[in-house]
């Protein structure tokens, strides 16, 4: 890391002791030692850094291809563990503060919304100014994304969300079972979205979970599969990393995205 500036060169360190405390854990479930060794990892990570993963060696991209991977299993625990929490309630929906990042969805969902409504049309209906069928891949045990977006910004959509565990889609569909509106709005599809082809030509919008794909190469056959089975002119919505942040969650290049035009 010889190469590496003295704040960067502190922050891999850094991130590689929290890595190394939290691959001994015997569990990754929500407890006070998880909670205080993720909590650590994000307050390091989130600041803004001009870190460029590319150039680390080759063991810290193995360390961070490891902690990814930890990242997306306990962020599956925690939520499944909300979500068990929120189904408790007779109407879950009016209890998502209770889940600790719930405000960070609500701002993630306003920009991705703002981002989606600003590129958004249809060739056929250009009167459509937002669009009416929306899928959800990996939306997981707590699919506040796709809550947040029914509830808040597009109230006559349908959202089908695809997850490959059967578990996860049934604590989420609890969520939602007693509301009237998104009972009736929103689906829970238990499949491999790499089988899925030809009903993905039903979709206005994809949106892709940042964890679908837990390194860049899978992610690259979901996003080809998409390219290849998608409607013509509907939107891909996915995120990706920058700086530290890359050590959380797998970074997208706009070269990743062969098959679709980079808004």
């Amino acid at each position: 890391m010889g190469s590496l500036h003295h704040e960067e060169a502190d922050l891999v360190t850094k991130v590689c002791e929290i890595y190394h405390k939290i691959s001994k854990l015997e569990t990754l479930k929500p407890s006070t030692d998880v909670n205080t060794l993720f909590t650590e990892l994000v307050t390091t990570c989130i600041p803004p850094s001009s870190i460029n993963i590319t150039t680390l060696p080759q063991t810290i991209q193995e360390t961070r291809s490891k902690l990814i991977r930890l990242c997306g299993e306990a962020e599956g625990h925690l939520e499944a563990h909300f979500s068990t929490l929120l189904a408790s309630y007779p109407n879950p929906l009016n209890h998502l503060d209770v889940f600790p990042y719930y405000y960070n969805y609500l701002k993630l969902s306003q920009l991705e919304f703002d981002i989606l409504i600003r590129h958004y049309s249809t060739h056929d209906q250009p009167d459509v100014v937002v669009p009416k069928h929306v899928a959800f891949v990996g939306s997981g045990p707590l699919p506040l994304t796709s809550i947040v977006l029914a509830s808040y910004h597009l109230k006559e959509a349908s959202f089908h969300n695809y997850d490959i565990d059967h578990s996860a889609n049934t604590m989420a569909s609890r969520l939602i079972s007693s509301d009237d509106d998104l009972s009736k709005r929103m689906f829970f599809h238990t499949m491999d979205i790499m089988e899925v082809t030809d009903g993905l030509k039903e979709y206005d919008v994809v949106f892709l979970a940042a964890l679908v794909g837990m390194d860049i190469d899978e992610k690259v056959k979901v996003i080809k599969h998409l390219a290849k089975y998608m409607a013509p002119g509907a939107v891909l919505m996915l995120r990706s990393a920058h700086g530290a942040r890359a050590f959380l969650y797998p970074v997208v290049n706009p070269e990743d995205l062969q098959g679709f035009e980079v808004l």
